[in-house]
């Protein structure tokens, strides 16, 4: 019986034991070493980590990264992945959130931690450390003991870190790899950051079916002509990336460079894929499965996906879907009544194995979206009530509406628009501000002290992730308000369409 992800790790190391599990751009690791490697490190990490206890690393995007994931692990902790490029307040409020006393860094980022309230275990010299591996700790693992947490944004100003259990873990990867295929001699390009959730298909996909998982550099996606190279070079076949990513290769053309034929498997997800780019890559590599995944961090992953079998017109709109077996995916309205009426939105809620145990840390946000399902009086259902809005079509498939707040989807990551709104009111000569994304891309007004652009970024790179930075800065001698009192949103959201 497998009760935690190491369970599958260990069994495709036996049924594959030189296969390439994962590879970089410089080096590349079997399962079998893979799982000797993890279990050695494990011994360290249980010097500095008490039982259940979250382990923070700064790593490179490299097979020794992956390492220590499983390290830690095996350690019968869980990991989370640190940015090294995060702002330092940013990675203070993680610190503060994991309740963190050490961190796995890598000698070239120890500056980027030397002013936080944590001890270092430097990534190189931890061999030396290795003493014999007991296995007591991983022994005393279930599967609702957790695997990961990735920060999310946060509407107060203070990242969110999701925590998913193996148990999670199990139940969507198994799902996931066997409505796909997923198969043992394919090659896997991993594209996104290793504290982005869509990583997690990439790296457990491998862990599941014995796929090799190809580690692709973040600098690639600036040249795309190494990029189709990398693609071409390592034989490809399943891309699971965010939209952002692919639209790249499409937006520059690079298929005029070369076509990676090899490719079998193409799945997107973070925000709507533009039908012009999907036609794209439908007209250069035609022989793939294209498929449109849709889920928040929250639910492990995906709990909606569409396989895209009918052409889709210019103008039309690529459906989320239907549910992941295991999954239950409905509509709930404003009044929490079930919607089953075509072409009316609701907020989409899930419940099932997959939705993670809530927010590390966080009781009162965790209470307030993780919660009993309204639906269901005579026993206990736990759903996630996910803030985005949806319809079910004509077709019976679910479509994305939009967001039931002001979160956004923007270059695959989910963002708070009141988290870089409270960043903002952090600078002296700014009184009030709104931010609103339109045209693919986040406009801020504000009023107070009109200002360059030049120096708000600058302030803003301290603050926030360069992805959450507006694009564009307005300044207005005062807002226009609802009938409510409130900034009216529809009036700045008109200013920029007009």
């Amino acid at each position: 019986m497998k009760i935690t992800v190491l369970d599958y790790l260990e069994e495709t190391a036996v049924n594959y034991p030189d296969k390439i599990a994962f590879a970089d751009v410089n080096e590349q690791i079997t399962w079998s070493e893979l799982v000797y490697n993890a279990k050695n490190l494990s011994t360290v990490i249980e010097k500095y980590f008490l039982p259940f206890s979250a382990v923070p690393i700064m790593g490179d995007k490299n097979i020794h990264t992956i390492e220590l994931f499983f390290a830690a692990l095996y350690a019968g902790c869980f990991y989370c992945f640190f940015d090294s490029t995060f702002p330092q307040e940013r990675i203070a409020s993680m610190i503060n959130t994991l309740e963190a006393q050490h961190i796995l860094v890598t000698s070239g980022f120890v500056k980027r931690i030397e002013n936080q309230n944590i001890k270092p275990v430097i990534i190189q010299e931890m061999t030396s450390e290795i003493t014999d591996y007991t296995g007591l700790r991983r022994s005393q693992i279930i599967d609702t003991d957790l695997v990961y947490a990735n920060f999310t944004s946060g509407s107060t100003g203070t990242p969110k870190a999701v925590a998913v259990s193996h148990k999670c873990v199990i139940d969507f990867i198994s799902c996931f790899t066997e409505t796909f295929n997923i198969q043992s001699n394919e090659n896997i390009a991993n594209q996104a950051p290793f504290d982005f959730d869509v990583s997690v298909k990439d790296i457990f996909s491998g862990v599941f079916t014995g796929a090799a998982v190809h580690l692709i550099p973040k600098m690639f996606f600036s040249f795309p002509t190494k990029l189709l190279d990398f693609l071409v070079e390592r034989e490809i076949t399943t891309l699971i990336w965010a939209v952002s990513a692919l639209c790249i290769i499409s937006s520059l053309d690079g298929f005029s460079y070369k076509v990676p034929s090899t490719i079998k498997k193409i799945m997107f997800s973070g925000e709507v894929m533009p039908v012009k780019h999907l036609h794209i890559w439908q007209k250069y590599i035609p022989q793939a499965q294209y498929v449109n995944l849709y889920g928040p961090t929250e639910i492990t992953c995906n709990c909606t996906y569409h396989i895209i079998n009918q052409p889709v017109a210019e103008d039309g709109v690529i459906p989320m879907g239907i549910a992941f077996k295991n999954e239950r995916v409905f509509l709930l309205d404003e009044n929490d009544k079930l919607i089953t009426e075509k072409n009316v939105s609701g907020e989409v809620c899930v419940s099932g194995t997959c939705v993670a145990p809530g927010y590390y840390n966080n009781w009162d946000k965790t209470n307030s979206v993780f919660v009993q399902n309204p639906l269901e009086n005579r026993r206990y259902e736990r759903i996630y009530r996910t803030g985005d809005l949806a319809k079910i079509g004509d077709d019976g498939l679910f479509y994305y509406v939009g967001r039931k707040d002001f979160q956004i989807k923007h270059m695959g990551h989910r963002i708070e628009l009141s988290e870089i709104e409270g960043a903002l009111l952090g600078m002296e000569q700014l009184t009030r501000t709104c931010c609103i994304f339109a045209n693919n891309k986040i406009t801020a007004f504000y009023t107070g002290t009109e200002i360059e652009k030049k120096e708000i970024v600058t302030y803003l790179k301290q603050k926030l992730p360069v992805f959450m930075i507006p694009s564009d800065f307005i300044y207005l001698s005062e807002f226009v308000l609802n009938k409510n009192g409130k900034i009216d949103r529809n009036v700045l959201q008109g200013m920029l369409n007009g």
